[in-house]
């Protein structure tokens, strides 16, 4: 995933369909305000935040009973049915990207949903509606029904999603042509998230 701070308006656009897709509270993206940036551009600054599907996850490794791991495609899940809700993984992610699941939204009544009070929860891109795409024939992040939500959601045209080893995809090519840049990358936990800084010029 790419996110472009230039673009982001703090709309919080991707943390609410989220919510409303999973159901769960917390959500499991946030958007932070950053605050205004120096003159004379004198710019409100938003930061979207969520899991970094790390290449080198620390949960995985916290985790007792394997519950969290991580798919051949590089995308970090959690097993509900072997989570104990031990919140180990939570202590270990430095980027506060999990959270123990508490309630469903409105009060909601679905079983699945129910079943998974106490344990913890994180975003996996969507992974569900990535490889049922991947199985038709779609390509996540140009077809929207192989796409997070999240990403569609962006009506700011801030969020990118794709396949970074496809020299052809989209997001290869704003990498390539914007530098961007991970969080903590001095931890060495390699995230699957990119950011294009808010300092950076535009290139379409």
């Amino acid at each position: 995933m790419l996110i472009d701070l230039r673009r982001c308006i703090g709309c919080e656009a991707c943390s609410l369909v989220c919510e409303q897709k999973r159901g769960t509270r917390p959500p499991v993206r946030r958007v932070m305000d950053c605050g205004l940036s120096g003159p004379p551009e004198r710019i409100r600054n938003f930061l979207p935040l969520s899991c970094m599907n790390c290449n080198n996850p620390p949960c995985v490794e916290a985790c007792p009973t394997g519950a969290t791991y991580k798919t051949e495609d590089g995308i970090v899940d959690i097993r509900a049915d072997l989570c104990l809700g031990c919140g180990y993984c939570v202590l270990a992610c430095p980027y506060r990207a999990r959270a123990i699941f508490y309630g469903t939204k409105n009060g909601a009544s679905d079983a699945k949903l129910r079943e998974k009070t106490g344990t913890c929860i994180k975003c996996n891109f969507c992974m569900e509606r990535v490889h049922s795409g991947l199985k038709i024939g779609l390509v996540p992040g140009t077809h929207p029904e192989a796409t997070p939500l999240c990403v569609i959601a962006c009506s700011a045209g801030a969020l990118h999603f794709g396949d970074i080893n496809d020299p052809a995809s989209r997001i290869s090519r704003l990498l390539k042509e914007n530098k961007a840049v991970c969080l903590q990358e001095e931890l060495g936990t390699l995230p699957s998230v990119f950011y294009i800084p808010f300092t950076s010029e535009f290139k379409e």
